[in-house]
């Protein structure tokens, strides 16, 4: 029933809803005489200046005018983030990370999700397998945009295959109806060796590139292996070689891209140049950076920054000794980062340990998916001077806690030192490395 999840968690003080009238625990049934049925059709038809909000309140239904610049936001939280439930994965997809997850975690780290709305507010992907025209419509006729989709491959029969759903072929054409509509699209595609790489990765970008200029850019990803995958798809991990390979063959496609479509579209994740043992390309490459969030361009525009702020420093460095506690694939770059910051601060101190991950097997080295029990277990009795850091996407965002549960808390008395969250980015590391 429309409304019923609606309720009101808060109205800002000051808030325009609050100047309104509008309290804690009312319903909000529709906006402009448009029926609210979730977080999306709130944010569409609440976008004017004045706005009629129809309202329930202990039974009795009301309405409020809500006055506020264009755009803004009118200062109300909901007790459901989307005002509905979030909607689940249809897929079995044979390279998902959560189907190789070992038993007994936390329940949320088995979900998941595939819900436009989370694409279009937070950014996440979804694969457009449990999308019904009804929704479709509604994406275009809302003008919901950008979203990220997963597309893997253009292929329907090879994308049933690789979603484990009989009807991932169907996205495609949904795909393509949001491009027809405007809908601006960033992808990914998650590279699977003898399934959807080489001359298959080839035909997808062709076919994505086609879409241009709403597909506006698309990730190429070593799908990551766990030692979790009994009775699961045999897949093998990228070696060093192909990785290079499949390098070469998206940035040489980018290169026809940008003849034209202005743009290179495709680009390689970090991931896939750290396992080709390439240097991660300049920060003109990336354009903007548009896939910063799949991890694609993080370390240039780390070194980018590092480098700038090393320039405009000043100092003096502390001398701290203290720990930097990374993945094996990102440690190389952050000690060449340490190098440059001691050419001009020679009394710096600062130890780069990789951390290798037991948890869920060697193939998986990047730092987000460290555990707590891998960091206490690998650090345990060295010498760590006055503090480790971490990066903070080590952790739940916003709670302090591991992947295993182990909260940043029990780590720091288990290893006798603060082991302290820091920001992913150059100027916080440059702040670490001076103490």
């Amino acid at each position: 029933m429309a409304g019923e999840r609606n309720r009101v968690k808060t109205a800002a003080p000051g808030s325009p809803a609050e100047r309104a009238g509008i309290r804690p625990g009312d319903r909000l049934l529709s906006v402009d005489g448009n029926p609210i049925r979730d977080v999306l059709d709130y944010m569409y038809y609440a976008y004017g200046a004045v706005c009629s909000f129809e309202l329930e309140r202990d039974g009795e239904r009301f309405a409020v005018t809500v006055e506020k610049e264009e755009g803004a936001d009118a200062g109300l939280d909901f007790e459901e983030y989307l005002m509905d439930g979030m909607r689940s994965c249809a897929n079995n997809c044979v390279f998902c990370f959560v189907d190789q997850m070992p038993p007994g975690m936390r329940e949320t780290l088995y979900f998941k999700d595939d819900d436009v709305r989370l694409s279009f507010l937070t950014g996440s992907y979804l694969t457009l397998t449990n999308m019904g025209e009804r929704e479709v419509r509604r994406v275009i006729d809302l003008k919901i945009s950008p979203i990220n989709v997963s597309v893997h491959t253009m292929d329907p029969r090879l994308r049933c295959l690789m979603l484990g759903n009989k009807n991932a072929g169907r996205g495609i054409e949904i795909l393509k109806k949001f491009a027809r509509a405007g809908i601006e699209l960033n992808c990914q595609i998650v590279c699977c060796p003898g399934l959807n790489d080489g001359r298959e990765l080839d035909r997808t970008m062709r076919r994505l590139a086609r879409l241009a200029p709403h597909v506006r850019s698309c990730s190429v990803i070593p799908v990551g292996l766990t030692k979790f995958r009994d009775g699961l798809y045999p897949l093998r991990p990228f070696d060093r070689d192909l990785a290079r390979r499949t390098v070469e063959q998206v940035e040489a496609f980018g290169e026809k891209c940008i003849k034209h479509h202005g743009s290179r579209i495709f680009f390689c994740s970090d991931e896939m140049y750290l396992k080709a043992d390439l240097p991660i390309p300049p920060d003109e490459f990336y354009e903007g950076y548009p896939q910063l969030e799949n991890g694609v361009g993080l370390l240039r525009l780390l070194i980018t920054d590092f480098a700038s702020a090393l320039k405009l420093s000043d100092g003096p460095a502390r001398g701290t000794h203290a720990v930097v506690a990374t993945g094996v694939s990102a440690a190389k770059t952050l000690t060449q980062l340490r190098d440059m910051a001691k050419e001009k601060y020679p009394n710096i101190h600062v130890d780069i340990l990789p951390i290798v991950n037991d948890f869920f097997g060697h193939t998986i080295d990047v730092a987000g998916l460290i555990t707590g029990r891998d960091l206490i277990a690998q650090l345990r009795g060295r010498d760590l001077g006055e503090r480790v850091y971490i990066t903070n996407r080590m952790l739940r965002e916003g709670q302090g806690v591991f992947l295993d549960d182990v909260s940043v808390e029990e780590a720091s008395r288990a290893l006798g030192v603060p082991v302290v969250p820091m920001e992913n980015d150059g100027e916080d590391l440059l702040r670490v490395f001076l103490g």
